[in-house]
């Protein structure tokens, strides 16, 4: 079994991005898949929701693009992680890196336990550095977000487990409130790079194959880092998601109506918001995000995605993220704003 760090060079590296719901993951992935880095990269998606809309989000038509809806990547389904990890090494077109997206809502500690506690895993792989992006916007809120007893605060964790901090969204706050959230990230966690960013514009060589994850620290902050095996993570159970398919074309003037109001009257309990939509009148495939009260779309005719196919079934599929979400009432809203 590999130990020693010159067999690292013979094993697949593999980066692990969280970071909490809307700062800026999806974003960074498809920075990535646009460069022109030559490698031959496979990204494992994590979503939280009922309804997947990261695969319509994600710029890449590539088959190395491997989704897990429906939980959270750090408790149900790390033992599906462990088998796509198994099949990826399998496969006759090799990948040359991994590249894990992790729910919004994902502790990072044991998907970092994942290639230190499975044979295979740690046979074939090597954690190459956990990135976590923060939004400079909204980080704070997060930090000081009171939990229940017994769980925990996610945003605090994904920082505590960073290799590289990248402080997204800094042209949304001023120099001063930008300094605040630097001096909070660094109580949390004194050693790692913090790389200011917008859009998530970084070079890869920055967090790309270099070899930033240590072990030895996370087991001297946290002795029993491997002894765990996650069980014990909990969620808020106020924390949940509305995910709605609905077939047919919107009407843009009325959706654009309904999320304006509902995000400026429950933005403050809707953490993430995304969906794909299509709307009457155009067969551009557009991509709706919001975090908190913060909205916009982007199309497939400003290349984002790729236009409705002819004859293709338009499913519009949107996603809420949030505290106290009313299911009935987001549905019957949603359905509303369909074209006459």
């Amino acid at each position: 079994m590999p130990r020693a760090d010159e067999t690292k060079a013979e094993r697949i590296p593999v980066t692990v991005i969280t970071g909490f719901l809307g700062s800026g993951k999806t974003t960074l992935i498809n920075r990535i898949l646009k460069e022109q880095h030559g490698r031959k990269i496979a990204v494992i998606e994590n979503e939280f929701g009922e309804v997947g809309v990261d695969d319509g989000i994600v710029l890449s038509s590539q088959e190395n693009i491997l989704e897990m809806n429906n939980g959270c990547i750090c408790c149900t389904v790390r033992g599906d992680l462990i088998k796509i990890l198994k099949k990826l090494h399998k496969r006759k077109n090799k990948i040359e890196h991994v590249i894990i997206e992790t729910t919004g809502l994902a502790d990072p500690a044991p998907v970092a336990q994942t290639f230190f506690v499975d044979d295979d895993v740690q046979e074939h792989y090597h954690l190459d550095a956990i990135i976590t992006i923060v939004d400079a916007k909204h980080l704070i809120q997060h930090l000081d977000d009171e939990k229940p007893e017994g769980v925990e605060n996610e945003a605090v964790e994904q920082l505590a487990f960073a290799d590289r901090v990248l402080l997204n969204k800094t042209d949304l706050v001023t120099p001063e409130e930008k300094q605040e959230v630097i001096k909070r990230i660094k109580a949390i966690n004194r050693t790692a790079d913090v790389i200011e960013t917008v859009q998530s514009n970084v070079p890869l060589e920055r967090i790309l194959d270099i070899k930033a994850f240590s072990l030895e620290r996370i087991l001297e902050d946290e002795p029993t880092f491997l002894e765990s095996d996650g069980a014990d993570h909990q969620h808020d159970s106020s924390v949940t998601s509305v995910g709605i398919e609905l077939e047919g074309d919107m009407d843009m003037r009325k959706l654009d109506n309904w999320l304006t109001i509902i995000l400026k009257e429950k933005g403050t309990d809707i953490f993430r918001s995304k969906g794909i939509l299509s709307f009457k009148g155009t067969t551009d495939k557009f991509v709706f995000q919001g975090v908190h009260m913060l909205m916009g779309f982007a199309s497939s005719g400003e290349g984002v995605g790729r236009p409705w196919q002819e004859g293709e079934k338009r499913v519009n599929r949107i996603v809420f993220i949030g505290r106290n979400l009313n299911r009935e009432e987001l549905n019957a809203s949603f359905r509303a704003c369909l074209a006459d």
